[in-house]
């Protein structure tokens, strides 16, 4: 509902102001989508997650079996209770590290991610700033998001305002 307003929003006035401004509308999902370096990325990061996640089970699967060994010998009394409370401790200090474990492995993921799309990313964004030069458009709106990808600079009044703010 938003993208259609924005597009009616975007075209009212792309015909009020066709003689002094050309715009133009692209698709960035759909042209990420199509490029073998995202399919690639996407590969990358799918194998790099199912790693950090493979080591974070297998952590878990020792956390575990380290309480059940620590209950079999408190059941079996093979355990002093001072014992019991220091070992109890380290298991709660290695659950604690097992969840900075899990917090850690999201940001790399995500930093993984920025790392591989970045790229991918400049250089959609250079192709479409090429485009608007190239065919004389003053903006390029993503279609799919909502956003302006280019604006030419002689629009911008950026310093204009920043003067006015005295910045």
């Amino acid at each position: 509902m938003k993208k259609t307003i924005i597009l009616g929003i975007v075209f009212m006035f792309a015909g009020f102001f066709a003689n002094a401004q050309k715009f133009g509308i692209v698709n960035s999902q759909e042209i990420i989508q199509m490029l073998p370096e995202v399919k690639e990325a996407s590969a990358n990061i799918e194998t790099f997650g199912t790693q950090l996640q493979k080591k974070y089970q297998q952590m878990i699967t020792s956390l575990q079996t380290k309480y059940q060994d620590l209950q079999r010998k408190q059941d079996q009394g093979e355990i002093s209770p001072k014992q019991l409370e220091e070992e109890a401790k380290k298991l709660k200090e290695e659950e604690l590290q097992l969840g900075q474990y899990e917090q850690t492995s999201q940001q790399q993921i995500v930093e993984k991610q920025n790392t591989l799309m970045k790229p991918i990313m400049d250089k959609i964004t250079q192709a479409i700033q090429d485009v608007a030069k190239e065919d004389g458009y003053t903006y390029i709106f993503d279609g799919s998001v909502g956003f302006v990808l280019y604006a030419d600079e002689t629009t911008d009044v950026s310093d204009k305002v920043k003067a006015k703010l005295g910045l």
